[in-house]
């Protein structure tokens, strides 16, 4: 969840320990984006302290905003809860609702938490950088070792038969190994 800009949609539950945990990621810019009044929005931003947030927003002001970063060569991941969230999550890079949140918001939305609390998007982003991590290892691992039978294939050291028994015996071990638990592995 590498991103250039995180736009919060939802209202402030559950945003404080989300923001406070985002801040130690990868986002340049935190906004939020609420239909409350100027007067709510500014409490709520100085309290979690985001970068910038607008106050009285309409939907298409959100998706707006959103086609706006990403003219500018940003990566956006909007996180909202709510009807007026939907134009602006479908807008966006990634789409993040909460499952709490309007049935339209979840289904327009590329990724839906299941729990009410922001905090659990970390975890959502430790697991995929753990998921990438582990593709990435796979990867390399099938090619050197699938590119070593083909070396020893040519030069007549091992039979077709031994070759491909290898072969799928490798590919069962990483399908294997690949279905370990990716909230036990080492950080």
């Amino acid at each position: 969840m590498n991103a250039d800009v995180v736009i919060v949609g939802a209202g402030p539950a559950g945003i404080f320990t989300a923001l406070e945990l985002l801040r130690r990621g990868t986002p340049k810019k935190i906004v939020m984006m609420t239909g409350d009044s100027e007067r709510t929005a500014k409490a709520i931003a100085k309290k979690v302290g985001v970068d910038e947030y607008y106050a009285e927003v309409l939907p298409e002001d959100k998706a707006n905003f959103v086609e706006k970063e990403k003219v500018e060569g940003r990566k956006v991941i909007m996180i909202g809860d709510g009807i007026n969230d939907s134009p602006a999550l479908s807008a966006a890079d990634v789409g993040i609702a909460i499952s709490e949140g309007a049935e339209i918001a979840r289904e327009i939305a590329d990724i839906t938490v299941a729990a009410d609390d922001l905090a659990e998007i970390l975890v959502l982003r430790m697991l995929s950088n753990r998921l990438m991590k582990r593709i990435h290892k796979n990867y390399r691992f099938i090619v050197t070792f699938n590119a070593g039978l083909i070396l020893l294939g040519v030069g007549g050291i091992l039979q077709p038969t031994t070759s491909a028994l290898l072969h799928n015996t490798s590919t069962l071990y990483i399908g294997l190994k690949s279905m370990g638990n990716l909230l036990d592995e080492p950080v």
